[in-house]
């Protein structure tokens, strides 16, 4: 990056829940910004929620970009593709299959479905996306270092990590020790240490995956999930990185948990320089749920609305307050960009305006950087929004696409509308506001509404 093109950049201010600050942000190495972001656990379709750190962290990553060029930041977003709830999913799904076949079709395609759903969001793909059972071998390499620095003990061929042996754990939540073993939903388990300690390794059950244990345990067994994020970002990033990100629910027990395991391991005091977590997620102002009959997919969602919709009403709150997902925050977020596409130019390069990324420099305050976008819908701005809107993950196609297949049939052709306009175009120079008003009437009877702009031309839509 030029001295001049670097001068004319914002500094970038990202909140830490490490420090519980706003800072400039500094990479650890500006040669090579590094990033890490919890990604699924691929049993099932994912839901809205899972959509949030997905669109957040891919923002992100876009300025990141932006700031540093592409070739100097690397971000990857890993699939967990060992759990409980995968097996009992394979095994539903497919029970004339052996469960690691079952297992193997179950985690592909909802991988596969998880990529198609963040595509329509115009989500960029990360630069790595590793899969949790293809790092076996790192996970157990940190166990046995654990084990052989006294954090971690093996007992009934279960490997723990001895929470004790860390006195600074804790410092990510900050929480009192009675909520986080409330919060840890603690396994009460007689081989363990102390109650908080928790599972890195654990035999596998009769007919479960199972790889061969670390520490000479005899039987097979399969990780924890928290040795997995500490174990990938190790192989991809390194002992320490810049970002680690992910929703405010991982801070306690995953991303505390991670942080003892990468320090102890690395005897490092850091894991990653800035932890950063997006809010939490209701729809329609209750949480969530499948009881409620409130529990809604990114899929199911996509089946009514464009995904630059969904996109642009995530980033409408900024990523640390709550979300409240409504109808009513989708329709507002199809006209704006109606109005935005309306306005852009037809081609721009995709870069952001000035005043659009000094926004979002500022920890991603993407309410600010949307109202600066509001003010760029007059003539001057129009390449500046398109290129904006193409900045941010925004395809006006999808969009278009969308509103023509919603827009009720015509009951006459194009060629007669825009002949209709010119005839009243004609008569509002002619200062004929009767004729005027009487075409208008005509076309809305037939299903086309009119609007004039400010040029003394006009344009059409079906009416809804």
């Amino acid at each position: 990056m030029s001295d001049a093109k670097a001068a004319q950049l914002p500094e970038l201010k990202l909140y830490n829940t490490l420090t519980r600050s706003k800072d400039v942000f500094a990479p650890l190495d500006p040669a090579l910004v590094r990033m890490y972001v919890c990604g699924p656990t691929v049993y099932d379709l994912a839901h809205i929620g899972n959509a949030r750190p997905v669109i957040v962290f891919d923002l992100l990553y876009r300025v990141l970009r932006h700031l540093y060029g592409a070739e100097h930041v690397k971000y990857v977003r890993n699939i967990t593709d060992v759990d409980d709830k995968i097996n009992a999913r394979a095994a539903a799904e497919h029970p004339g299959l052996a469960l690691n076949e079952a297992i193997a079709k179950v985690t592909f395609a909802t991988e596969a479905q998880f990529h198609d759903d963040l595509e329509a969001l115009g989500v960029l793909h990360p630069d790595v996306e590793p899969r949790a059972t293809e790092h076996i071998g790192e996970m157990r390499t940190l166990i046995e270092r654990l084990i052989a620095s006294g954090h971690a003990y093996v007992a009934e061929d279960h490997v723990l990590f001895s929470v004790p042996s860390m006195p600074e754990y804790g410092q990510l939540s900050r929480r009192p020790l009675d909520d986080m073993i409330a919060g840890a939903r603690v396994d009460v388990a007689p081989y363990k240490q102390d109650a908080m300690d928790f599972v890195l390794w654990k035999p596998s059950k009769p007919g479960e995956p199972g790889w061969a244990s670390p520490a000479g345990i005899a039987v097979n067994g399969r990780p924890g999930w928290h040795i997995e994020c500490s174990a990938m970002s190790w192989k991809h990033l390194g002992e320490t990185f810049d970002i680690h990100g992910g929703g405010i629910d991982l801070v306690f027990p995953h991303h505390e948990n991670e942080v003892a395991q990468s320090r102890c391991a690395f005897h490092s005091g850091l894991m990653a320089k800035v932890w950063m977590h997006n809010g939490f997620l209701q729809v329609e102002g209750e949480k969530m749920s499948k009881s409620l009959g409130n529990f809604t997919t990114i899929r199911d969602l996509l089946n009514d609305w464009p995904g630059e919709v969904l996109r642009l009403t995530m980033l409408k709150t900024h990523y640390r307050q709550p979300i409240d997902w409504t109808v009513k925050g989708l329709e507002e977020s199809a006209k704006t960009l109606e109005q935005w596409f309306d306005a852009a130019a037809d081609d721009a390069y995709p870069r952001p305006a000035p005043a659009v990324l000094e926004a979002l420099a500022d920890d991603l305050n993407t309410p600010k950087a949307i109202a600066e976008m509001h003010g760029l819908r007059d003539h001057a701005g129009k390449k500046a929004l398109a290129g904006t809107l193409a900045f941010l993950g925004f395809a006006p196609g999808a969009l278009r696409e969308w509103s023509a297949a919603r827009a009720p049939a015509l009951a006459i052709s194009e060629a007669e509308i825009e002949a209709r306009i010119a005839e009243r175009i004609e008569a509002r120079r002619n200062r004929d506001w009767a004729a005027s008003d009487r075409i208008r009437d005509e076309l809305l009877a037939l299903g086309v509404a009119v609007k004039d702009n400010k040029d003394g031309t006009a344009s059409w839509e079906p009416k809804r």
